[in-house]
């Protein structure tokens, strides 16, 4: 009875610690992707803000040169309403430095046009990273284009109270205009700066978490087959030994036969009631619970698998220096193929393929991922409700240009759709997939000299054609 306490007590045990590291595993999984979708939001948060301020400033220059001409009272006051715009961020800049999140910030972030959803990740980057080493020169190149807003605005009051004292000559206009045109070439280059160190510094740190990704989800698989194999090798060992004891008491002398009998019988009891508990596990319902739990996580885990795999694509087609080489058209599509076979419908699909053009001259990297991620969106999205399912794979060459085609029988591309489709973070199910695909693809089609364009009718299906020159640098 006590035996059999103590195995059903371990049994149970051993799912609470199981279920603690599931939970906990997932827990920080989705914490630390919580913070990767909120770091990516800020970024697109800042480069919006970004464009709202030097729309404004170009927009309110260019009501303060019409005003300077034409004295249009109209166009001085449209010149104070943008240029209130980079005026109410240094005021956020500025109250953010010194008082942090406030009300006067957040009202001076929406005159600043930007979206009030956006608040909270605009605050939360600036407070949590303003002292990194990227955000705090990004800051600094913001201050330097408020200073340049600042001469920019007495130049305005300066424009305004000679126009109104009518003491404005040909000679102040001459020399106000030149003035304007150097403050907004210097605030260019301090907005093109800004957004070029805020983009390095985000993509640091979007590869610093898919690391961390990467590790902890190997930690967790690793953790949770430990954990089995220490079980497994526990209870296989005390059944053994269990079983050693039993075959030295066979040996014993007749004499002690009645004690072997009952020794053994008494030494045999835990067997039976391991061998009862084993059976009883196999049937166990928590087991299944958990077995369901496993499926789940393997599932999340392939999906991580995959956008990782789209920014690790997207992190090489942005670094990577373009290499010309020789390359085999019909290897990566064999290659690829293969790669892609374990996507769902997958051997359900007949590849059709006339590849008139195997070897040509571009970049290796970049053309693998160029099929395969048209490929695999193929796949993805094909129409298992058609009797025949099929991808049709083309190469030929037309107007100096090696074409690769690759077009489906697929559930086909909506028409409101298509022109997004190659987009940052599009996707029209992003249950298959990260949004970053198509992205992707015609980064990495533009970087070799090429082109890529679309057709597609609902239902029907869709065609995508690459243009790669055969002449690298055409």
């Amino acid at each position: 009875m006590f035996q059999g306490l103590f195995f059903k007590n371990l049994r149970f045990t051993n799912v609470y610690i199981l279920l603690f590291i599931v939970f906990i595993s997932c827990t920080l999984l989705i914490c630390i992707n919580f913070f990767t979708i909120k770091i990516l939001s800020a970024n697109r948060a800042y480069i919006n803000g970004e464009s709202h301020y030097s729309k404004g400033q170009k927009d309110a220059s260019r009501h303060l040169i019409t005003y300077l001409f034409t004295k249009d009272k109209r166009k001085w006051k449209l010149y104070q309403q943008e240029l209130k715009v980079p005026q109410s961020a240094r005021i956020a800049r500025e109250t953010l430095l010194k008082f942090g999140d406030n009300e006067i910030a957040r009202k001076a972030l929406v005159s600043g046009r930007n979206n009030p959803e956006d608040l909270d990740d605009i605050i939360w980057l600036f407070e949590n990273f303003k002292q990194v080493s990227f955000l705090s020169k990004a800051i600094n190149e913001w201050e330097q284009g408020d200073k340049l807003i600042i001469k920019l605005s007495a130049i305005g009051e300066e424009i305004n109270i000679k126009t109104n004292s009518n003491i404005l000559n040909h000679s102040d206009q001459i020399k106000f205009l030149r003035e304007i045109g150097f403050i907004s070439d210097k605030l260019t280059i301090n907005e093109r700066n800004f957004l070029s160190i805020i983009g390095d510094g985000t993509r640091k740190i979007k590869n610093l978490l898919i690391l961390t990704n990467i590790i902890f989800t190997l930690i967790i698989v690793c953790s949770v087959g430990f954990y089995y194999s220490i079980m497994v090798k526990r209870l296989l060992a005390s059944k053994k030994e269990i079983e050693a004891k039993n075959e030295n008491l066979i040996l014993v002398n007749h004499e002690l036969d009645r004690f072997v009998y009952s020794a053994s019988h008494d030494l045999r009891s835990p067997i039976t009631s391991l061998k009862g508990l084993i059976e009883i596990t196999q049937l166990e319902d928590d087991i299944e619970q958990i077995k369901e739990y496993l499926h789940l996580m393997h599932e999340s885990l392939i999906k991580q698998d995959q956008f990782i795999i789209d920014i690790i694509d997207y992190s090489k087609n942005k670094r990577k220096q373009v290499i010309t080489e020789p390359v085999s058209l019909k290897e990566i599509f064999y290659d690829t193929i293969s790669q892609l076979m374990h996507i769902e419908n997958a051997d359900k699909i007949t590849f059709k393929q006339e590849l008139s053009v195997d070897q040509i001259k571009s970049d290796g990297l970049r053309i693998k991922i160029i099929i395969s991620n048209l490929l695999s969106n193929a796949i993805k999205y094909s129409d298992n409700s058609k009797p025949e399912m099929f991808i049709s794979i083309k190469t030929y060459i037309q107007d100096g240009f090696n074409k690769i085609e690759i077009s489906d029988n697929g559930i086909g591309i909506k028409d409101d759709n298509i022109d997004h489709i190659f987009e940052m973070y599009f996707g029209t199910n992003r249950n298959k997939g990260s949004g970053l695909g198509l992205y992707i693809v015609k980064e990495a089609v533009e970087n070799i000299h090429g082109n890529i364009s679309v057709s597609s009718e609902i239902n029907i299906g869709s065609k995508f054609t690459i243009a790669i020159p055969t002449s690298y640098g055409t």
